[in-house]
């Protein structure tokens, strides 16, 4: 006696998502550094700021400066006119200046602004229905 499969075929809908909120938060954090030019910065077509040259907000000493991430950025001063970032690299060590057109005495400000403390989470959940399914015989 053969054996009987039954075949059934089957549609369904796709699953909806509706609903939910996402709240971010940014916290930035605003670094000021200061300090003026001295004729040992100006050399070789550049001027170079050592960060031990820098004091920061409170007139601490600076030992290093702060690594920049992805999301931070950075902003030069030169007697208080902001500058054009590409004329300027900064690392942990210093900060080099794209000329040697600066007068001794001149202060220079180092404004660095970190995003690192940004935030995002699900404060009202999404509702997600069910898929519904049709057999059809």
């Amino acid at each position: 006696m053969p054996v009987i499969k039954p075949v059934f075929s089957a549609v369904a809908t796709a699953p909806v998502a509706s609903g939910g909120a996402i709240t971010t938060t940014v916290t930035p954090v605003a670094s000021r550094f200061f300090t003026a030019i001295t004729a040992d910065m100006i050399a070789g077509g550049v001027t170079t700021i050592a960060a031990a040259s820098f004091v920061d907000d409170a007139d601490a000493a600076v030992v290093a400066l702060p690594a920049l991430a992805a999301t931070d950025y950075f902003n030069v001063y030169i007697n208080g006119v902001l500058q054009q970032q590409s004329l300027s690299t900064l690392t942990t060590a210093s900060l080099v200046l794209a000329t040697v057109d600066i007068v001794v005495g001149v202060p220079v400000t180092l404004e660095i602004a970190s995003f690192g403390g940004t935030t995002s989470t699900i404060t009202t959940q999404p509702t997600i229905s069910a898929p519904t399914i049709t057999i059809i015989t």
